[in-house]
């Protein structure tokens, strides 16, 4: 009952006009007005974590897709064209998803795990409305799902990190603890130890997307206690990561330390100017497709085609998720080449969860 009276609160509301949650890319509000002047043009919206869709992490990954999507096909952020639904708590994201819905919405995306409940039961209230996640699965005829093997770019990324550390110390820096992060976790420290086993490797949880303050806290003690390179796979959070890097050369240039970035190339968030020089705290990025992936989903319900009740599997083989070259030594690149051909080719298995 609760959940069917909210729907019909959120159907008056929209009988007026109203302000998108969502903030455009300069930080304005959006105005949606009614749910006719939608018309019938196809559009497509995503809902946010509370990460936020500048989070140069996952979020922005899948905006940056919408966006080239509507490039593609001519169309513009608002109703008629593509849009997206900032969540500030998770609170938000039921009534985002009902929001856009009622805006008109025909694709609805839902980026991240934490909003498999939220757009699951607003696939269940909207049928007429078609409903993707990435990086969950959910069900039914107007869904559809998208799993990327993190594990595997993530395998690489321990290959690259102990083919680099000069401290014999690296560490892994997730966000919160789940399924999706425990992929990441494990592919990482399987990758290093598959360089060498005596690497020390330090993990540790911020237990949020959003505390940059937190992980940039986090990092502070793993750098001061060894640690010459941090993989985070945290979100808006991982900032806080890439700030205490810059931290620390900028007051001593000597240090090298690194930050490897996840999701999508990181590279700008690595660069500080230290008296006219230019270095690069970036050691490499694991990247997956989910601006990509979300995209062809689009596409493909603007064309009829929309891949209902199904789940699609991305990984190495798939060109769905990847490592950057970023600053690794010709070394380091030719093991990580080595590596992913291996994983690839099935002859090395990457486990999807840390051990015991």
């Amino acid at each position: 009952m609760k959940n069917k009276k909210l729907i019909s609160l959120l159907t008056l509301g929209m009988s007026a006009s109203v302000l998108l949650a969502a903030c455009s890319s300069e930080g304005e509000e959006v105005s949606s007005g009614s749910v006719e002047t939608a018309g019938d043009d196809f559009s497509v919206a995503m809902v946010t974590d509370t990460g936020g869709v500048d989070d140069k992490s996952f979020n922005q990954s899948a905006w940056e897709g919408l966006q080239a999507w509507g490039e593609e096909n001519g169309k513009e952020k608002g109703l008629s064209g593509y849009d997206y639904f900032q969540s500030e708590n998770e609170s938000d994201f039921i009534t985002h998803f009902a929001t856009g819905a009622n805006s008109g919405f025909d694709v609805m995306f839902g980026v991240g795990y934490l909003l498999k409940d939220a757009i699951q039961e607003s696939a269940n209230n909207y049928p007429d409305t078609k409903f993707a996640i990435i990086d969950d699965t959910i069900e039914g005829e107007n869904t559809t799902s998208v799993l990327f093997y993190d594990n595997e770019a993530a395998f690489l990324a321990g290959v690259a990190a102990a083919k680099t550390t000069k401290t014999d110390h690296v560490a892994f820096v997730g966000g919160m603890e789940s399924v999706v992060i425990d992929r990441f976790e494990a592919g990482f420290v399987a990758g290093v130890e598959h360089v060498n086993p005596d690497i020390e490797i330090s993990v540790q949880y911020v237990g949020s997307f959003a505390d940059a303050a937190q992980a940039k806290s986090i990092a502070n003690g793993l750098y001061s206690n060894g640690a010459d390179i941090i993989y985070q796979a945290a979100g808006n959070a991982g900032n806080g990561v890439f700030s205490e890097a810059r931290d620390i050369v900028t007051a001593d240039p000597s240090r090298e330390v690194y930050v490897i970035g996840v999701d999508r190339d990181q590279e700008e968030e690595g660069k500080l100017e230290i008296d006219g020089e230019v270095r690069d705290l970036t050691l490499t990025s694991t990247v997956k497709g989910v601006g990509t992936a979300a995209q062809e989903i689009a596409n493909k319900a603007l064309n009829g085609e929309f891949p209902a009740n199904e789940t699609q599997f991305l990984g190495l083989a798939d060109n769905g998720v990847s490592l950057t070259d970023g600053v690794l030594s010709e070394e380091a690149l030719e093991a990580v080449r080595e590596a992913e051909e291996a994983i690839i080719n099935g002859e090395i298995e990457v486990p999807e969860s840390p051990a015991e």
